[in-house]
């Protein structure tokens, strides 16, 4: 699925509209191919061996210029860029083009470079750079120069990838293929993306991996003249940098890992894992719906209120809302809803609208907020799928997917297929996979962890794994949180370890599972969401990142 941040980690305002609209800002500005060249991290390699085998491979530092892009929301934000190998193993080939961004250091003394990543694969981090050192205490962010980047081929780095424009567009086919005549479409839908991607992008796909953008990270580490780098990053964001640290762990100085990737799942269990647990997250919405009956007026009984999703659902694939909002397009507006529980008075209203009302036009219009996606939004899936279908290997026998994906629906029946046709492309990539990375390490400083319980982009295993395989790892948990990216978010128990460790290095140490717990920031309440929803005005493909 999708791995990114989905906008949750971005500090809320007071009004729901206003948190969205800062939420989807920050993430905003935000086949024949060749054999596959780079080589992955075996299972069992050594942080050492690892190390040695790509800091050969470095190209010399490059001078940075920055320039002045600031906005109303980040005034001191600066712009640069930095060139680096297409292919790390041939440093004097062709070069690529990465978009930075940063936020200088205030204080006297500085702790050096935070890179920060949105998740993904395919989030842009431009302007997260400016919502970061906006959104940590003051005296923290001074020490830092805070800096954001587009990860090859994302947003305003060159080239950016688009496979097939419009990918997305309304009204596709229902995602359940209750026929073969919808699962041949699903199929043809997928086949054409993959071929799409390999006619126009055939000589960049074989270096589209995590690897490789560690590779970049390091090279953007070089060109800002630093020894070592902090590393903040989301969701996918989180094996990145434990991909990073793996290869360079001599490289890191403080790392935090936000909503954690299991680095065992990558990629195809780990969207399993996924079904299962946005559905769970979706009953929960279903349950805080049932407690404000007396606004939304659905009823008081969770599984009854699920009974009359699913009986929109069969309505719209017959008659989609508007002549947008399908079955599918239905998933795709509800599943934000299971990265953040902010977005829960929209979708409940446009929900009660529907079916109480017979009015569609609020269904429409959370579909254009939450569901519908932009050039950026189809940017972030070309990268998405490139990256993943070339990380580790997919099944390419389809009856495989069909098996595994109708056992998942028979328990957990709301994002299972949305999932499987998103990731499908995978099944007919073009390139060959690479050997999935190790992320084990016992040569990094302490990293601090974050996760929530019923994080559902990143289920809480993820934060158990990694928190096991980093050694000196502490792990910080949201107990009973269900939102995705926790920190700076408003929850002063979780930024507050995140403050300490960045001014300090110090990490909290417990003795069991976890290392401290905090309580979550309660459900919203349904009275403040009588605004219109917002327009979407940023990357909210950031959503549908792991899922990224």
């Amino acid at each position: 699925m999708r791995w990114a941040v989905a906008l949750t980690a971005l500090n809320p305002p007071q009004s729901w509209e206003a948190r969205l609209k800062k939420r989807a800002a920050a993430l905003c500005g935000v086949a024949a191919v060749a054999a596959g060249m780079i080589t992955a991290v075996p299972a069992g390699a050594t942080a050492d061996s690892a190390t040695a085998s790509h800091t050969t491979q470095t190209t010399k530092p490059q001078r940075l210029t920055w320039k002045k892009c600031g906005n109303e929301n980040y005034p001191t934000l600066q712009c640069s860029s930095v060139k680096v190998p297409l292919d790390h193993s041939r440093p004097g080939g062709r070069q690529i083009t990465l978009a930075l961004s940063r936020v200088p250091h205030t204080a006297k003394t500085s702790q050096g470079p935070l890179l920060v990543n949105p998740g993904g694969p395919g989030g842009s981090g431009l302007t997260l750079a400016g919502f970061v050192a906006k959104s940590l205490p003051e005296k923290v962010a001074a020490q830092y120069d805070v800096i954001g980047f587009d990860p090859r081929g994302v947003g305003d780095s060159e080239p950016a990838l688009n496979c097939r424009p419009g990918h997305f567009d309304a009204v596709r086919p229902d995602t359940v293929p209750s026929t073969a005549a919808i699962e041949r479409a699903n199929l043809n839908r997928a086949r054409a993306f993959a071929k799409a991607c390999a006619d126009k992008y055939g000589d960049v796909l074989p270096f589209m991996d995590t690897t490789s953008a560690v590779k970049d990270i390091d090279a953007i580490r070089g060109a800002l003249g630093a020894s070592k780098i902090n590393y903040f990053g989301y969701s996918y964001g989180t094996y990145l940098g434990a991909v990073y640290g793996k290869l360079f762990p001599h490289r890191v100085r403080r790392m935090v890992l936000d909503s954690v990737v299991d680095p065992t799942g990558v990629w195809y269990e780990d969207n399993i894992q996924q079904d299962y647990a946005f559905d769970a997250r979706h009953k929960a919405f279903m349950a805080w719906i049932a407690k404000h009956d007396a606004t939304y007026k659905l009823g008081t009984d969770p599984a009854l209120i699920e009974a009359k999703w699913y009986a929109m659902r069969t309505a719209l694939a017959k008659n989609p809302a508007g002549k947008k909002v399908g079955a599918s397009e239905l998933e795709d507006t509800f599943i934000p809803g299971g990265y953040y529980n902010g977005y829960w008075p929209y979708l409940a209203e446009a929900f009660a609208a529907y079916v109480n009302d017979k009015d569609p036009e609020p269904l429409v219009k959370a579909y254009e907020t939450f569901g519908a996606v932009d050039s950026e939004g189809d940017n972030g899936y070309s990268i998405y799928t490139s990256v993943q279908c070339r990380d580790a290997s997919w099944p390419r026998d389809w009856n495989r997917w069909r098996t595994d994906n109708w056992q998942v629906y028979a328990k957990a029946p709301f994002m299972a297929w949305n999932n499987a046709w998103y990731n499908a492309p995978c099944a007919f990539w073009p390139t060959r996979p690479l050997a999935t990375t190790d992320v084990s390490n016992d040569s990094l400083p302490p990293v601090l962890l974050f996760q929530a319980t019923d994080d559902a982009a990143t289920p809480y295993e993820g934060g158990v794994v990694v928190h096991k395989e980093l050694r000196g790892s502490s792990l910080v948990v949201e107990q009973g949180g269900g939102n995705h990216g926790i920190t700076l978010g408003g929850n002063d128990c979780l930024d507050g370890y995140l403050a300490t460790y960045l001014s300090t290095g110090k990490v909290p140490r417990g003795t069991g599972e976890a290392d401290a717990v905090c309580r979550p920031l309660p459900d919203p309440d349904p009275a403040t969401a009588k605004s219109s929803p917002p327009s979407r005005g940023g990357s909210l493909h950031g959503l549908r990142g792991f899922r990224g």
